[in-house]
């Protein structure tokens, strides 16, 4: 499917854009040795050290451009599986002359599942997944009990996943799973792996948006209320990681 996004313009995705089918192969023990596929994607940036944040689904690259200008200390590899908005995104941030974004063209899902190693992502960002509205596609939605446990295992102690959408039966599907995972600082529970917080926007985003993408803009238009939430990993008291979380963060009006 072309989504015309280019307008007749090449396409350029110079050193941003990554192809997963670029990356090396899994290895054949890959289910008995899990920790033999994975690599830092940390080290596809000049500076590898920084604080790395994750983008799940970049689409047009809206949020990427906002976010890694407003925050250049830190690194940002966004992921987006269709090809076309890939490429699209990859050309805009390109242009945009930043070096500490990244967007790789592969299965999110996958990706942080085989290739990502433990504790290395401050922020997993997902904002307006596809809610794959008919019943029999539920099980393709990005939020199952699946992706929480990978989500805990590759966010640092005290990292964040940070969700928004317009779909009111994803939310609830959401909620349902949120509920398994996690507490509220009110009501802690030691057998939950989170903390369930309220959503607080990012900094890059205009008055009166939750975090600024192409799909908040479009649908803002049309009406459509939102949905927010955050899933804290437990583990952190009052160190620099919630310092650093802070720093680019509003609070939502």
């Amino acid at each position: 499917m072309s989504f015309g996004l280019s307008r007749g313009k090449e396409l350029d995705k110079g050193e941003v854009g990554l192809r997963g089918e670029e990356l090396p192969p899994l290895p054949d023990d890959l289910l008995t040795n899990p920790r033999g596929a994975w690599l830092d994607p940390r080290e596809w940036f000049a500076a590898p050290s920084l604080p790395f944040e994750l983008e799940i689904g970049s689409g047009k690259g809206t949020f990427l451009v906002q976010q890694a200008e407003q925050d250049r200390g830190t690194n940002y590899l966004g992921i987006e599986w269709a090809h076309e908005f890939w490429l699209y995104a990859a050309d805009r941030l390109r242009r945009s002359g930043l070096t500490n974004v990244k967007l790789l063209n592969a299965d999110a899902g996958e990706f942080v599942r085989w290739r990502m190693p433990d504790a290395i992502v401050r922020v997993i960002h997902l904002y307006f997944p596809d809610p794959w509205p008919k019943a029999k596609h539920n099980r393709r939605r990005m939020i199952q009990d699946a992706f929480l446990e990978q989500a805990h295992r590759v966010l640092v102690e005290g990292g964040e996943l940070r969700v928004v959408t317009d779909h009111a039966d994803y939310w609830a599907w959401m909620e349902e799973h949120f509920a398994r995972w996690a507490d509220t600082p009110g009501a802690p529970d030691a057998s939950k792996r989170f903390t369930r917080l309220a959503f607080e926007r990012p900094a890059s985003a205009r008055e009166g948006e939750i975090v600024g993408t192409n799909f908040e803009r479009k649908y803002r238009v049309e009406g459509r209320p939102f949905n927010a939430g955050v899933l804290r990993k437990k583990g952190i008291g009052s160190g620099e990681q919630a310092a650093g979380l802070s720093r680019v963060r509003g609070t939502v009006s």
